[in-house]
């Protein structure tokens, strides 16, 4: 039985190196006990035939599927069904998992039993590399959910037993583009706990891409998240309207003035921890396995 089960469900990725990345960072974590299980979500042929040769480069992988697309909280409610792992970590087909991650996380939550759930923190990152850091709270309160979800979601391990009653994502048109931010708030309300670690454990990819794939569809239905949720944990008043309308009043904001807006704030961040120099080590961290991933990328390029 592995200690770890990874999650990660993939729809339609196309770019082999953007894929190996992933895959790569998680297959050389330092905590090697763990089984990584690959969903895949209805993709087309090519990115489905890419996934089937993904499989062959470790015996820790499982890939499973369908041929029908059922977004990301049926994927991972699949998956989670499979997993055998003590606890659950997630990853996306398209971030970066800095090495130590796995084993500081187990360690945390071996440690700190009154917690069901830990994050950490993350550095932001496009095809030009590293741009920014945000950094989470460390122990969440019902305030810290009224801006947004107060995890990133890919970076989160659970305790498998937390979706033992029943407790999986919710497959809902109104909780598309924010799993996480419902489950979360649905763990809180029942009295579980979350923390997040104070390091940067993990690189998460954002770019143009990010922000127009929330349609305005996307933002009434997160608009009525909040308010469900916000009202039932008590936080509706004094600023919970403000909160609530706050994805809506996001789509009169043009898509290029919100990524800038999101980056400088992220670049803010890191300046201000930085002194204003970004450090090469931290850039140099994206690179770590490149040979790996560059040797894979021809191996399934020649098919070899």
């Amino acid at each position: 039985m592995p200690e770890i089960s990874v999650i990660m469900g993939v729809y339609n990725q196309l770019n082999k190196e953007v894929l190996l990345e992933a895959v790569h960072s998680i297959l050389d974590q330092s905590l090697a006990d763990f089984e990584f299980i690959i969903y895949d979500d209805g993709s087309c042929p090519e990115a489905a035939e890419l996934l089937r040769e993904v499989k062959q480069l470790d015996k820790r992988i499982i890939l499973i599927g369908r041929a029908e697309n059922h977004g990301l909280a049926f994927s991972l409610n699949e998956c989670i069904h499979r997993a055998r792992g003590k606890y659950i970590a997630r990853m996306d087909a398209d971030d970066i998992s800095y090495p130590d991650r796995l084993q500081k996380q187990k360690d945390f939550l071996d440690q700190n039993s009154e917690f069901s759930w830990v994050g950490c923190n993350i550095e932001v990152f496009d095809e030009t590399g590293i741009w920014g850091r945000r950094q989470m709270p460390e122990q969440p309160q019902k305030s810290d959910y009224l801006k947004y979800s107060p995890y990133a979601h890919p970076t989160v391990m659970y305790r498998a037993e937390i979706f033992d009653s029943a407790q999986d994502y919710a497959v809902s048109k109104e909780t598309l583009r924010c799993e996480d931010y419902e489950i979360f708030m649905r763990f809180m309300k029942v009295g579980l706990r979350g923390a997040n670690l104070q390091e940067y454990l993990f690189c998460y990819r954002e770019d143009m891409d990010s922000y127009r794939k929330r349609t305005f569809q996307h933002r009434v239905n997160e608009a009525k998240c909040r308010y469900r949720n916000f009202k039932s944990m008590g936080i509706l008043f004094p600023k919970g309207w403000i909160y609530i309308l706050r994805p809506i009043a996001a789509c009169a904001v043009p898509d290029r003035l919100l990524a800038w807006m999101k980056r400088r704030e992220s670049e803010i961040a890191r300046d201000y921890e930085n002194g204003g120099v970004m450090e090469n080590e931290r850039k140099a961290k994206l690179y770590l396995g490149k040979p790996a991933v560059h040797e894979s990328v021809n191996r399934l390029r020649y098919n070899q």
